[in-house]
């Protein structure tokens, strides 16, 4: 018969308790000596005993991962998705490699942005050419300072062993709870703390914040709008609080899949009626691009993205999107307003 290693350690255990059970009067004292004897035990440290050390390479090729000819992440040698669990049971040391790959993919996307798109990034508060907002990004996390609060005790009469023997399962308490928050948070390794980008707090106070100090200080005279998801939201907050400056700058605006609602956000009738004119909303769609969907907010056209995959409405519509502002920007022109038609934005698979 075959006993396993957790039955063994276990086992002298059991015995013992079952011996105190059955104990005469040091039956109290046994008990308290035990738990005293399992309070040394660092369950932490046995976590990760079998725990390979946290370093990772720096570079996708140390990883042994690439991205091909589609913009996927494969593996260099099996061409296999990215795989979360590359050692089983190791949970903390899965998620550090994964927070570690990416960070080096953020970088990459960033290489590829300024390499291929001739974009330049810079900090807030400098200047843009081209203009990509981060409406995501409105606070970094650093770690919470300790304070440290002298304990209550030192200034009591009680008796110098009591206090001892108070501040140690005081430090054994804090001891077992803080393995405990490790093991439900594997991840939370540090107390942290958010702190918030000066006029840049939310995504609507960076729309603000980007149209107050770079958009409406431009030169452009034709200023367009590509906004995503939330990003449709975030502009028509701008439009409430930057109405007529909007109405004077902006030629078009393109919303892909937009969460805004006019009228959760309380967008004044002028704001629809110039949304109406100027706005088109792609949404997710089974049917064909730029087919007309319906709507039930007063605001702007609804037409289909040719997706019903929320995260691909805004490369699924582009190609309809530049002819849409290429319009606007003629319509502007002339004095004259941009139609939007299922026919005339429609674009057949073969010509993308």
């Amino acid at each position: 018969m075959s006993i396993s290693l957790s039955s063994l350690i276990l086992l002298p255990i059991w015995i013992s308790m079952a011996h105190i059970q059955q104990g005469g009067p040091d039956e109290k004292e046994k008990t308290t000596a035990l738990k005293d004897l399992l309070s040394r035990i660092d369950l932490d440290e046995l976590m990760k005993k079998d725990e390979p050390p946290l370093d990772f390479p720096d570079t996708l090729e140390g990883f042994e991962y690439a991205f091909n000819e589609k913009g996927q992440l494969r593996h260099i040698k099996t061409g296999e998705p990215f795989v979360f669990n590359y050692r089983e049971d190791l949970h903390r040391w899965n998620q550090k490699r994964y927070e570690a790959l990416g960070e080096i993919i953020t970088k990459y996307v960033y290489d590829l942005l300024e390499k291929d798109c001739n974009l330049k990034k810079i900090s807030i508060p400098e200047g843009y050419g081209v203009i990509v907002l981060n409406p995501n990004e409105n606070y970094i996390e650093v770690e919470k300072p300790k304070i440290h609060v002298q304990s209550s005790s030192d200034s009591s009469d009680e008796p110098a062993e009591k206090r001892e023997r108070k501040d140690k399962v005081s430090k054994e308490t804090k001891k077992r709870r803080d393995f405990y928050e490790k093991y439900r948070n594997p991840q939370r390794e540090k107390e942290m703390m958010q702190l918030y980008i000066r006029e840049n707090g939310s995504p609507e106070e960076h729309a603000v914040y980007v149209w107050d100090h770079f958009i409406a200080q431009s030169a452009a005279e034709n200023v367009f709008f590509v906004a995503h998801s939330y990003g449709g939201l975030a502009f028509v907050e701008l439009m409430i609080q930057r109405e007529a400056d909007v109405k004077s700058k902006v030629t078009a605006v393109a919303l892909t899949d937009s969460v805004h609602n006019v009228w959760h956000q309380e967008a004044g009738k002028t704001i629809r009626e110039w949304m109406r004119e100027n706005c088109c909303n792609w949404v997710s769609s089974s049917e064909p691009l730029d087919t007309s969907v319906e709507s039930m907010l007063p605001d702007c056209p609804r037409v289909s993205a040719g997706t019903d995959r929320h995260e691909l409405t805004s490369w699924k519509s582009f190609p309809s999107i530049f002819k849409f502002f290429t319009e606007a920007s003629e319509a502007k022109t002339s004095s004259l307003k941009p139609t939007l038609t299922r026919r005339s934005h429609r674009i057949r698979h073969e010509e993308l």
